[in-house]
């Protein structure tokens, strides 16, 4: 198994970008614009300006800098580091698989990538072990992770295995050309059949490891339909406008129909309804055991051969059999 490597290795990769008299009047801060060109993280990008891998004009600038019409800005890429992280035997479902991408199934409980609290057993891990290569866009400690789940959301994740096909499903990503639908349990009863919340997501200002919705926040959109409604839930299917942290949860929640037994924005919020229903809540939320979001659909163009690609998730146990156990009992 040898590490994930970039398609050009050895010297800095250097990118050009002229801010033209036809962009934006206000381009915004230069560390998004450079996210949104580059398609990289701005935890990357502002990286790259604290080392000096950025200059305006000839001259290095700040993350928070504002582009104006005619700046000449200059990106120096690093060449890629083989990666320092470990392969791991952990079990993963690859679904599609060629020289270019991977499409994976991750399961409930699998954290994406490293970070403080998790240096390993991490899906990148899984990846390095069943995949010869990954591309290096994501850096030493996300290789090859063009969309993260959260730890707690199974289902389908897309995977570079070559820097031009991450570029490409990045961009995608950020075009909305890329189709991601998941299956959602929400607390209570909905309103409406169909709607969309449109509503910007940003961290939360007192609890860092949540998010809000928040007027700062950057503009986030879902879309919803309520396919099944139960004694004290409805089964939703979602699809996403945007893909900003934690987005369906924190929608779900802010209009008071919080996803089933999400551990973090609604712990026991069953044991509000009261009576038969929160008798029923109660259970069905055991029964489920786990947050109810799946992600179920993934459909793309291959960035390299142009073909369409779709693929579906069934639903994993135990959730599944909660579905069951909603419906004979409602």
């Amino acid at each position: 198994m040898s590490p994930p490597g970039s398609d050009a290795e050895g010297a800095d990769e250097r990118r050009l970008i002229v801010i033209g008299e036809r962009e934006d009047a206000a381009p915004g801060r230069l560390d998004r614009l450079l996210a949104d060109h580059l398609t990289l993280s701005r935890t990357r990008i502002a990286q790259l300006i604290a080392d000096g891998r950025v200059t305006v004009n000839g001259e290095a600038t700040r993350k928070g800098y504002l582009p104006r019409s005619g700046d000449r800005i200059e990106v120096a890429l690093p060449p890629t580091v083989p990666t320092r992280l470990v392969p791991e035997d952990i079990p993963l479902r690859i679904r599609y698989e060629d020289e270019h991408l991977a499409v994976v199934e991750k399961p409930a409980g699998l954290v994406v990538h490293p970070a403080p609290g998790h240096p390993g057993g991490t899906l990148v891990n899984a990846l390095l072990f069943h995949l010869e290569r990954l591309s290096s866009i994501g850096g030493d400690s996300r290789p090859g992770i063009v969309h993260r789940l959260d730890r707690d959301t199974s289902g389908l994740m897309l995977v570079a295995k070559r820097d031009e096909a991450h570029r490409a499903l990045s961009a995608a990503l950020q075009r909305r050309e890329i189709e991601r639908g998941y299956l959602a349990a929400a607390w209570g009863h909905l309103d409406r059949e169909r709607f969309t919340l449109d509503q910007p997501i940003g961290r939360h200002p007192r609890d860092r490891k949540r998010m809000a919705v928040r007027e700062d926040g950057r503009p986030a959109t879902t879309h919803f339909r309520s396919l099944e409604r139960w004694n004290a839930a409805e089964l939703l299917a979602v699809r996403l406008g945007t893909g900003r942290t934690h987005q369906v949860r924190v929608h779900l929640r802010s209009i008071g129909h919080p996803v089933v037994a999400d551990p973090l924005y609604a712990p026991g919020w069953e044991r509000g309804f009261g009576g038969a229903g929160g008798r029923w809540a109660e259970a069905f939320g055991r029964r489920a055991g786990r947050l109810f979001l799946h992600a179920r659909h993934l459909a793309c163009e291959h960035p390299v051969t142009g073909e369409q690609l779709s693929f579906s998730s069934p639903l994993p146990a135990p959730l599944l059999e909660a579905v069951e156990w909603a419906r004979s009992t409602s």
